[in-house]
């Protein structure tokens, strides 16, 4: 999931969709100018496929989409952004019409023209999302939307209250031999920025200062954390629903999860919780993408309007466990659920945004203006090296 903040821009003007006479025409895969964006949603094509974060498409509010638009929607569940991405490009990138992309896979898309940009005049709740999530630079390039944003949140540590005493404080306890084979961590390169994000804690002599801008032997340091925490592993877990069973048999206690888990487990009266350690947390902010070959254009921008109104904010956010976009999200949430604005920090300063570390794409170019940090594919090597 989710989550997603990428600091780099892309100079490809990539593919867009085609304004028909009045209504949203079939998108094109010809590079050209986000000036052909669609100036009204026309009426919907019946049809919408989805790849989505499991959870991102319960009946709650899927189901009366459907009934208002006439888009019925098909979603395929993807574990891992990286599964996303392939979901997207094969059969020519025509099977499915929008994905629920994270940070670490959004660029990849729009640089691979894999997703077309999209008219935010068309989404009118555009206008009441946070500041920082209104044209972020992991969907956002020169000022071209690739997708609206849609919920944000942490990557928390969970654990089971009663096998794991006392209370954990720090990711130490997933490092350490104390819960050895019980341990569960997502199946996902992105989680060597978590053994980074802890590094740069608990070792400042590597000079990590952006666990997603590593030099090579940072890098190293990162796996080689990871590859002691091998034989500590039950299972690298890809669907959230993995790590729930994991949690339900027993045979995981204590691991990093999403908010996700940890309410579908205290739903199912699994005595866990979930903390930010004192190390801090990545994160992630999702972003709905249009593919560049969508074939229910129409019904893409419809379910984006859907799922950007307040109602639907505030109903994903608590099923979940995160963050709404939408600022008036909040009141509605505590209709639902008292106290769940503050706990999901829909109502948080900017500066807790700003605390978490975002999921973005790893690149060569540093922020420093040096071009020695490793790329997401030597990242996807190294994380083939320690799973196996």
């Amino acid at each position: 999931m989710k989550l997603a903040k990428v600091d780099w821009a892309l100079g490809a003007v990539l593919a867009v969709m085609i304004l028909g006479a009045s209504a949203c025409g079939s998108s094109s895969s010809s590079k050209s100018s986000a000036s052909n964006l669609p100036a009204k949603v026309g009426a919907g094509e019946g049809q919408l496929n989805l790849v989505a974060w499991e959870g991102y498409t319960q009946p709650q509010w899927v189901k009366p989409f459907e009934k208002q638009s006439g888009c019925q929607v098909h979603a395929k569940y993807a574990g891992s952004s990286d599964e996303m991405v392939t979901l997207m490009r094969q059969n020519g990138g025509n099977q499915y019409d929008m994905v629920s992309a994270s940070g670490d896979a959004s660029l990849r898309l729009i640089d691979g023209g894999d997703v077309a940009p999209m008219n935010v005049a068309l989404v009118p709740e555009w206008k009441n999302f946070i500041p920082q999530l209104q044209s972020p630079s992991h969907n956002t390039v020169k000022g071209v939307h690739y997708g609206i944003s849609l919920q944000w949140g942490p990557n928390t540590l969970l654990y089971n209250t009663k096998s794991v005493t006392p209370a954990p404080t720090s990711w130490a306890e997933i490092y350490g031999t104390k819960y050895k084979g019980q341990v569960t961590v997502p199946n996902n390169p992105i989680q060597i920025a978590d053994a980074a994000l802890y590094l740069s804690k608990t070792e400042p002599a590597l000079g990590i200062s952006d666990p997603y801008e590593l030099t090579e032997p940072q890098l190293n340091a990162a796996v080689n954390l990871l590859k002691k925490q091998r034989p500590l592993i039950k299972k690298y877990w890809a669907l959230a629903s993995d790590e729930i069973e994991l949690f339900k048999n027993g045979d995981a206690v204590i691991g990093a999860a999403w908010p996700y888990q940890y309410s579908t487990l205290i739903g199912d009266h699994v005595p866990v919780q979930q903390i930010i350690p004192s190390q801090g947390a990545t994160g992630w902010a999702d972003t709905w993408m249009l593919s560049a070959h969508a074939k229910h254009p129409n019904c893409a921008y419809k379910w984006t309007n859907w799922v950007s109104s307040p109602k639907v904010q505030a109903e994903q956010a608590i099923s979940y466990g995160e963050t709404p976009v939408n600022r008036k999200a909040c009141p509605l949430m505590e209709t639902i659920q008292k106290g769940s604005c503050e706990v999901y920090h829909a109502n948080a300063p900017a500066a807790y945004f700003d605390s978490i570390k975002f999921w973005r794409t790893p690149v060569a170019a540093c922020g420093n203006g040096q071009s020695n940090c490793m790329d997401y594919t030597s990242w996807q090597k190294k994380w083939t090296e320690v799973t196996g």
